[in-house]
């Protein structure tokens, strides 16, 4: 646990890989020695990432998840301010990525958690789990309710 972190400071700040910023394959864990790392994430998506996003729906930047959905602004005034080219850093741009004011910390939990999952006490939070057959919505053999 000691070396890792040694090797740490001699390595320096974490890059991730060019691109788009996205969060990693396991996120949400929180594996044990990564607390301080995932908190910090946590609150940075809380915080900052989610109100950016906001911005971007509010001046009608932000994808939707659907493609027969069209995407209208939810504030008419923010959209004409983006629409106009204004200065003001504070306001959305267009292919903008919400998650790239987190992108250190993504950095950061990503390499904590690379090392921290493989350990033995970390194992079951990568394990997928399997919903018993019972509890499943209208399978095969769903009960019948009378």
């Amino acid at each position: 646990m000691v070396f890792g972190r040694v090797v740490d400071l001699f390595r320096g700040e974490p890059q991730l890989p060019e691109g788009p910023t996205k969060l990693p394959q396991y996120f949400p864990v929180e594996p044990k020695g990564c607390e301080k790392h995932a908190q910090k994430l946590f609150s940075c998506l809380v915080n900052e990432a989610t109100t950016k996003a906001r911005d971007m729906e509010k001046a009608g930047l932000h994808k939707s998840y659907f493609p027969d959905v069209k995407v209208t602004p939810g504030d008419d005034k923010a959209a004409q301010l983006v629409a106009e080219g204004s200065d003001d850093p504070e306001l959305p741009k267009a292919g903008e990525n919400p998650l790239d004011k987190c992108r250190t910390a993504i950095a950061y939990y990503q390499r904590c958690c690379d090392r921290e999952l493989k350990k033995r006490q970390n194992w079951i939070l990568t394990e997928p789990y399997r919903v018993q057959e019972e509890y499943r919505y209208g399978g095969v053999n769903a009960p019948d309710d009378a």
